[in-house]
């Protein structure tokens, strides 16, 4: 017979014995085999408390509040609809007595990275010298009806209560604006190349003779499209065309696009009055088409998200703990 010898791993290393239940613990498992597990999600429950779904009413304020703010920074820094006040832009821009009124939505980040230039279409604050009195909108005079009013102007539902005039640019500094070659501007020599001109048929199709001036630097000469009807640099200074020229400080920023009315849609074309005749522009969607896609990038910032609003509503929440 042969002796079998044991393994030395089992000799030197036996494995540890796992403690084992004693019989009543065994047996009380067995009874109530849900007992650890209720234990467990108890405590679980008492850790996790369910959230608590907030009415549509409750986050409206929130949500009101924040579409607000966002509108009035993004028309304070970075774009801000005008509306046209008078006839001077026609046909390029309607406003008139009457009729529905272009609304434009205006740059004004633009200028803060290139100059002024011939042919844009500016929105500005009118000088200080400049007759104001049909271009500013009429405000009640009840204080609360004005705050409303005020209120609705900064988010563009209302005319503001602002000097804001627009008109296209002729001559900057430096350059020296006439009239008229063959019923057309001259600028240092040149006459101007003016297809936006239009003019009222129930006013001679002439333009007026002024000149030579020489715009100082840091001005600008502005004129309306809508030539024979248009209070511009040439009559704003009541005598003296250097006090018509408009301070480049003045401009508040670049006409772009016609949002308003439906209708109307499309792009503020800048055409350079001093090109020549055969040089090519943009068309007037490509010229509106950094506009129009600012435009509909700022409408989804209007609502905010799901995840954002929630948010929001947890830092109230650990606010009122």
């Amino acid at each position: 017979m042969t002796d079998v010898v044991p393994s030395q791993n089992q000799q030197s290393n036996p494995d540890p014995e796992e403690p084992k239940a004693t019989s009543s613990e065994t047996e009380q498992a067995e009874s109530e085999p849900g007992l650890l597990e209720g234990a467990s999600t108890s405590r679980t429950r008492r850790r996790r408390k369910p959230e608590k779904k907030r009415s549509f009413w409750k986050e409206l304020p929130i949500l009101i509040v924040t579409a607000l703010v966002l509108t009035i920074l993004i028309q304070t820094f970075l774009a801000r609809v005008y509306v046209i006040p008078s006839e001077s832009m026609e046909m390029t821009l309607i406003g008139c007595d009457g009729c529905t009124d272009d609304r434009v939505l205006v740059d004004k980040l633009t200028y803060d990275f290139a100059n002024v230039s011939p042919g844009d279409v500016i929105v500005f604050k009118a000088p200080d010298n400049w007759d104001k009195s049909e271009f500013q909108a009429q405000q009640s005079s009840n204080p609360i009806v004005r705050g409303f009013e005020n209120f609705a102007s900064a988010i563009s539902l209302y005319p503001p209560n602002e000097y804001d005039l627009i008109k296209r640019v002729i001559a900057v500094g430096g350059q020296t604006v006439q009239c008229c070659d063959n019923n057309r501007v001259v600028v240092d020599g040149k006459p101007l190349n003016e297809p936006y001109i239009y003019w009222r048929p129930d006013y001679p199709p002439t333009q007026m003779t002024f000149g030579p001036v020489k715009v100082p630097d840091g001005k600008l000469w502005v004129m309306g499209d809508n030539r024979n009807n248009s209070d511009d640099s040439r009559l704003q200074g009541h005598g003296d065309l250097l006090a018509g020229a408009v301070p480049v400080s003045n401009v508040i920023g670049k006409a772009r696009l016609i949002v308003l009315p439906p209708q109307r849609w499309g792009g503020v074309t800048t055409v350079d009055p001093q090109a020549q005749a055969s040089a090519l522009h943009a068309p007037a969607w490509q010229e509106g088409l950094p506009a129009g896609v600012g435009l509909a990038a700022a409408f989804p910032t209007l609502w905010v998200g799901r995840r954002i609003r929630r948010k929001l509503f947890g830092l109230f929440a650990r606010g009122d703990r």
